[in-house]
């Protein structure tokens, strides 16, 4: 009786796919539809179309950071150190970044420290102060905000709550001296925190050896 079930099942089974032909590549059609759906639902609805929109918009906004980040140059423009400044960089912080080529080899030594913002906020601050007119003061000051201030930036730069809420208030009419306070203890920062680090370098030690070197030989 048993065997007798099976088989009658079975031929159910048959006379049903036989029946609908058009289930196996509707069911086929509905696969590749699967494999095509992103990872986070089991369909081509509304949520993969969100994550689409939500996709578009970060390859917008990453482009953009990508081209601000092309507009800073690598370094700043200045002839080679000489011995007598690269040996002045080790009296005073104050010296160093006095010159471009400081700048330049101090930057350099904050890359590989991954701290490299520091040193372009302080740069894009001395931008902001030379300024005069008002459109683009107001414009540069909410790029620095954005690039170098806001928690939601990769590179924002270390400040205590205080100077922070200065910043706040400052923003609601931008000027010159906006980050004064900012840029202040970012400067205080480097001198204290990274500048006895780069005297201890390689990248210094080796300029300094180099332009030693030459000095014998000439």
């Amino acid at each position: 009786p048993m065997g007798s079930e099976r088989m009658e099942m079975r031929k159910r089974q048959m006379s049903t796919t036989q029946e609908t032909p058009g289930a196996a590549p509707a069911q086929h059609s509905a696969g590749n539809r699967g494999s095509n759906a992103c990872c986070f639902c089991w369909c081509c609805c509304c949520s993969c179309s969100c994550l689409t929109v939500r996709n578009q918009d970060e390859e917008r906004t990453r482009t953009s950071h990508e081209l601000q980040a092309e507009s800073i140059p690598n370094c700043e423009e200045s002839p080679a150190p000489t011995l007598e400044e690269v040996n002045a960089w080790a009296q005073s912080f104050d010296k160093l970044m006095l010159t471009p080529a400081g700048r330049n080899a101090f930057r350099e030594f904050l890359r590989t420290e991954f701290s490299e913002e520091n040193m372009l906020f302080w740069m894009a601050c001395e931008e902001l102060k030379q300024e005069s007119n008002k459109s683009v003061i107001e414009e540069k000051a909410r790029l620095i905000y954005e690039d170098y201030i806001s928690i939601l930036s990769p590179k924002e730069v270390s400040l205590d709550s205080r100077v922070r809420e200065v910043i706040n208030r400052n923003m609601l009419e931008p000027s010159q001296h906006t980050f004064d306070d900012a840029q202040l203890q970012i400067y205080t920062l480097m001198h204290r925190d990274s500048y006895p680090r780069f005297m201890n370098s390689a990248i210094y030690k080796d300029l300094l050896r180099s332009l030693s070197e030459k000095s014998i030989e000439a």
